[in-house]
């Protein structure tokens, strides 16, 4: 092999280095996560849901996440059958700035949750984490914000549902 043939060759390997590199640069700055099944442990493929708000946005969306996972929703509470509860979900804001006139700029959203696994009478587990999220208020489009505002708290109870399912497949019995 001469060395024209060699150095083309180096040069190829290590286009296709760069080009690996990349993209793999790309996805991993965009926020690109890997979705899926989650690997539950075996006792949890069987789970009661209870909630202090049954019909709310929250409750749904685990439900219809638990049903993707292949996770059995009993009805009622089982001796055996682990409870996956629903304590409390609640959303707050903090005022990030202000406009020169004293109306709110920017908020900050906080979404609070509280749940538990009930494994057994003596094995009760609780769970609690936020979720945050900036906000820009504007008066002058009262409309288009208001519903801004419902499609963020709406992507924040399924990242909170998606957040519930990570936890529970971590969770050695």
């Amino acid at each position: 092999m001469s060395y024209m043939q060699r150095s083309i060759t180096k040069y190829k390997a290590h286009s296709v280095i760069a080009v690996i590199a990349l993209l793999t640069l790309f996805i991993s700055s965009c926020g690109f996560q890997l979705r899926g099944d989650y690997l539950m442990s075996p006792q949890l493929k069987t789970l009661h849901l209870s909630s202090t708000d049954k019909f709310g946005e929250l409750t749904r969306q685990v439900r219809q996440h638990l049903s993707l996972n292949k996770i059995k929703l009993v009805p009622k509470a089982v001796k055996n059958v682990p409870q996956l509860r629903l304590l409390k979900d609640s959303l707050n804001r903090r005022t990030l700035s202000v406009f020169p006139n004293g109306q709110v700029a920017e908020y900050e959203l906080i979404y609070s949750v509280r749940y538990q696994l009930a494994i057994s009478a003596d094995d009760i587990r609780t769970f609690q984490f936020e979720l945050n999220r900036d906000y820009q208020d504007d008066p002058n489009i009262a409309l288009a914000k208001s519903r801004e505002l419902d499609l963020m708290l709406s992507e924040m109870r399924k990242e909170a549902a998606n957040k519930i399912l990570r936890d529970l497949s971590t969770i050695i019995i």
